[in-house]
């Protein structure tokens, strides 16, 4: 039986997102990305013969893109980072370091870390959700790349 995919890329599925990240050692400081995103979509034809439609893939795909668009990312499920959300502002708290943001320029995503891995694996979810109604309840695997610079991609399947 054949396995059918269908791909998305190009100039327009990109965003600019400012995050840091923890590692083991410690955190390292606020600093933004131009990311550039890549979806494929692999699902059983459907009855129009097709796996998905590219244009409303594409669309789906921006729409999510769009609300991280000029946004500082948040890890709102660290483990060690405490996020206080207000109405106005954000405060971010780790160790000796503090933040405050502007409340509507910040994502605060059910993740762990911000992590290029993380948010490639949170867009592919977000996508397959996003995809449900298009697509119904036929299988449906969802890979994104999320290139944060030039040749540095993270990739997630879901």
């Amino acid at each position: 039986m054949p396995e059918f995919r269908v791909r998305v890329c190009g100039d327009d599925l990109v965003f600019s997102a400012a995050h840091f990240i923890t590692f083991a050692g410690g955190c390292e400081p606020l600093h933004g990305h131009d990311y550039r995103v890549a979806a494929e979509v692999s699902a059983a034809l459907g009855p129009d013969q097709c796996v998905v439609d590219f244009l409303a893939l594409s669309q789906l795909l921006k729409t999510i893109l769009r609300g991280w668009d000029h946004a500082v990312l948040l890890p709102a499920a660290h483990p060690s980072i405490r996020v206080a959300a207000a109405a106005s502002e954000v405060e971010v708290t780790l160790d000796q370091r503090r933040w405050v943001f502007p409340r509507a320029e910040c994502r605060l995503l059910p993740l762990a870390n911000t992590t290029a891995e993380l948010l490639a694996e949170h867009l592919a979810l977000r996508l397959r959700e996003a995809l449900r109604p298009e697509l119904g309840d036929r299988p449906l695997r969802v890979r994104i790349e999320l290139q944060e610079s030039p040749g540095r991609v993270a990739v997630c399947e879901a």
